[in-house]
């Protein structure tokens, strides 16, 4: 069986459980949409300020949604030890940190496609530079989140504290992330010309590649701790 295989089935697992319970999703929605309302009905900017503010607000919603995916992602691995059964499987431990990854990265964006749209239509925002771009920026910061979010989710499954300590230990490194995913998205739905924000694309890849290969070549480790 191919590595590829063997990744496609442990997100297929992942997927096919969340289909039952739907206990993930549900939860991301809802926080989402809950911030799309709070910040709906909390203040009431002019249009200027929607352009200037737009892109913070959706990466508000959808990371602390992510938040929530990823301390679920483990938590039912912890159940009758399911972890370790992952573990005694036939597949690299590597493969069973790329399942997770797409997992994760397909519930967060199911979260992005419902919740920019109620995000556009609550502020009243017409988004004007191309939307190709768009997406290019969001899969590539919900890339770079996925990825050192699923490696430190597995780090801080075992403890008992994991609601609390995932954040703690996760913002700080998402920082350049953050500042990369807004700044990437403001330039594209302003309709600034590309040179103007083309810095903060190659600093999303250039993230990417690093948190992708570093827990590639950890989480087998990891997993042994």
């Amino acid at each position: 069986m191919s590595f590829l295989r063997k990744v496609g089935l442990i997100a297929w697992k992942d997927l096919r459980a969340e289909f039952r319970t739907k206990e993930m999703i549900s939860s991301m929605l809802i926080f989402a949409l809950l911030v799309v309302a709070i910040f709906a009905f909390a203040f009431d900017p002019t249009r200027e300020e929607v352009r200037i503010i737009f892109a913070g607000l959706i990466w508000v919603a959808f990371f602390f949604a992510g938040v929530l995916g990823l301390n679920r992602s483990f938590a039912g691995e912890r159940l009758n030890d399911a972890l370790h059964g992952l573990m005694l499987s036939p597949v690299d431990r590597s493969a069973i940190y790329f399942g997770k990854l797409l997992g994760t990265w397909a519930f967060m964006s199911v979260v992005e496609v419902i919740g920019l749209p109620v995000f556009i239509v609550m502020f009243n925002y017409a988004p004007s530079g191309s939307w190709p771009l768009a997406i290019a920026a969001i899969l590539l910061a919900t890339l770079g989140f996925v990825a050192i979010g699923t490696f430190l989710a597995a780090l801080t499954a075992n403890t008992k504290a994991s609601e609390v300590l995932l954040p703690v230990i996760l913002f700080p490194v998402l920082i350049p992330v953050v500042i990369a995913a807004v700044e990437a998205t403001r330039g594209v739905f302003g309709g600034l010309p590309l040179a103007d924000f083309v810095t903060w694309f190659k600093v999303l890849a250039v993230y990417d590649a690093v948190f992708v290969a570093v827990p590639f070549l950890l989480f087998e480790y990891l997993l042994e701790v």
